[in-house]
């Protein structure tokens, strides 16, 4: 799916919960190309996923069910002991939540994304990822997965016979193996916006993952997440949009809006 100078920025979105808000959501659909729309089990409710819907297709921001485990408390950051058949049958509720809700909002959903710990386990757990991929292609097989570049999720998708996106993270780091480095780890977050805009256009150049080493792993990369849940998101997500134009990629969303 990659396309020459042509790349997606995309950020988790609609993540608050009743009048509790995380996150400047407005301002980074400013700047995404597409938005990543808790379901309601990490975080979410319906009225906050029609707001994002809504906002979001204004601005021609492509849409994604954003799937986690149900853990409200946690954020979704906690790993639950769940069977590959119950995690299956999760996802394909939240996606169907979201499509439910999107089409109230006069949009629509393209793709699916993995949230917290539920995509943590899904990079590198086989069983856990071919859940993710089957309860999207039975939901609706135009969806597009969303995957961790280099990971298990790419790999289950691809059996599942879904159309996948390969993404890197602009402010997270990686291990030699190619997975995300723990966030319990130092560095592992990265908040220097500089640090950021520097890594994903040498990521991008070399058409590969760069890790903490300098190891350079070959993948094919259509979107770079920004999360938007951190203090300086809004700010994190302006430079990288303008460092990734300055070096002459255009902005589009991988699925359509």
């Amino acid at each position: 799916m990659t396309k020459a100078r042509r790349i997606d920025l995309n950020a988790d979105l609609g993540e608050g919960f009743g009048p509790w808000r995380m996150g400047d959501d407005a301002a980074m659909l400013g700047l995404v190309t597409s938005a990543n729309v808790a379901c309601g089990f990490h975080a979410g409710d319906p009225d906050i996923m029609a707001a994002t819907f809504a906002r979001a297709r204004e601005q021609g921001v492509a849409l994604g069910a954003h799937v986690g485990f149900p853990d409200l408390a946690g954020f979704g950051r906690r790993p639950m002991a769940m069977t590959p058949r119950e995690i299956e049958r999760a996802v394909a509720y939240q996606i169907g939540a979201a499509q439910a809700v999107a089409a109230l909002a006069g949009a629509r959903v393209t793709y699916v994304k993995a949230h917290g710990a539920l995509a943590n386990l899904a990079e590198r757990d086989a069983a856990v990822a071919d859940a993710l991929a089957r309860a999207t292609r039975a939901v609706d097989p135009a969806l597009v997965l969303l995957a961790i570049a280099l990971s298990q999720q790419v790999l289950a998708g691809e059996r599942a016979g879904l159309a996948v996106a390969h993404e890197i993270f602009a402010d997270r780091a990686y291990v030699d193996d190619g997975r995300l480095q723990p966030r319990s780890e130092p560095g592992a977050v990265i908040t220097d916006a500089g640090v950021a805009i520097a890594r994903v256009r040498e990521m991008l150049a070399a058409g590969a993952l760069i890790t903490v080493t300098g190891k350079r792993l070959p993948t094919p990369i259509d979107s770079v997440c920004v999360h938007g849940d951190t203090a300086h998101a809004v700010d994190m997500a302006r430079a990288l949009r303008a460092g990734l134009e300055a070096e002459g990629y255009a902005l589009s969303a991988f699925a359509g809006a």
